[in-house]
């Protein structure tokens, strides 16, 4: 079986990290086509490195931008690299971003069957472009894997109920394993001069919060009123937006960072202040307390 399989963004490396580890076990040839939606080196090479992963097939540089042009750049290399390659058994994606909703919509069109790990996730707003990607695939997806019931019952209600699987999710497999691997490989020390459990720990990226001036000054508002520092490893659409705004002399500024440095930071965190879900849930799984912004 041959298989290609669609990552763009940080969460998607970190789940294909351990997929395609299983897929390698299990005899099946996979091919990586990276869509190049996460260009900064700290979100995009370390992690391949770190993680372990084999280099792509593929890269193709569709950076940032408007979600039309981004979403269109991407079917064109993605159906470009299939069309010049041997056949393709089903291709693989995850997730519910741009990266993922081109892949799927090349792949539905040339008649090519599509997994789909993280099917079933609902937010029920449709004004996150993350909710129509996530939407649109499951729809088209023949393979749908979900970690939750609750991912099962949501796409039973919207009658899909034919190669539906709950198999848990991936994230926490990744958490685990590498959340291992940090403890063995990373000293806190050589993250921040705070101590553990004396710092919060921020991240922002959803256009939700960035896009939106007021919402964004809100949030760092709020990071002033903590009385300990806010570390804050900054996303490159984030920093785009901070020319305006004065930070908090508590907010500390650092570059992206690999996973298992952000691992680290987040089982030593006070707190975490996230919009990112699956930073959500790896606070969960590190005990850490977690705040939705």
């Amino acid at each position: 079986m041959r298989i290609v399989t669609v990552i763009g963004a940080r969460p998607q490396f970190v789940k294909a990290a351990v997929v395609s580890q299983a897929l390698k076990d299990a005899g099946i040839e996979e091919k990586i086509i990276h869509t190049g939606q996460h260009y900064d080196v700290n979100m995009d090479a370390i992690f391949f490195e770190e993680l372990g992963m084999e280099a792509p097939a593929v890269n193709l540089h569709a950076g940032s931008g408007a979600h039309g042009a981004q979403t269109a750049k991407m079917m064109v290399g993605i159906e470009q690299y299939i069309e010049e390659s041997p056949s393709f058994d089903y291709l693989l994606t995850y997730g519910d971003t741009n990266s993922t909703l081109a892949s799927a919509l090349v792949a539905v069109k040339r008649g090519l069957p599509i997994a789909h790990v993280e099917a079933g996730l609902r937010s029920f707003n449709w004004q996150m472009p993350e909710e129509i990607n996530r939407i649109l695939t499951d729809r088209v997806s023949k393979l749908l894997f979900c970690p939750t019931q609750t991912a099962v019952d949501n796409l039973a209600n919207e009658a899909i109920n034919k190669g539906v699987h709950m198999v848990g999710d991936v994230m926490l497999d990744a958490t685990q394993h590498f959340g291992a691997l940090a403890d063995e490989q990373v000293s806190l020390d050589s993250l921040t001069q705070n101590n553990a459990k004396e710092y919060y720990l921020a991240t922002i990226h959803r256009a939700e919060n960035t896009d939106k001036p007021e919402n964004l000054a809100q949030i760092f508002n709020a990071f002033a009123q903590l009385g300990l520092p806010v570390i804050l490893p900054l996303h490159p659409r984030t920093k785009s937006k901070l020319a305006h705004l004065k930070l908090p002399d508590n907010v500390q500024i650092i570059d992206p960072i690999g996973y298992l440095k952000m691992l680290k930071l987040v089982k030593n965190a006070k707190a975490v202040l996230t919009d990112s879900g699956g930073l959500q849930k790896e606070t969960v799984w590190l005990g850490t307390p977690c705040v939705t912004l």
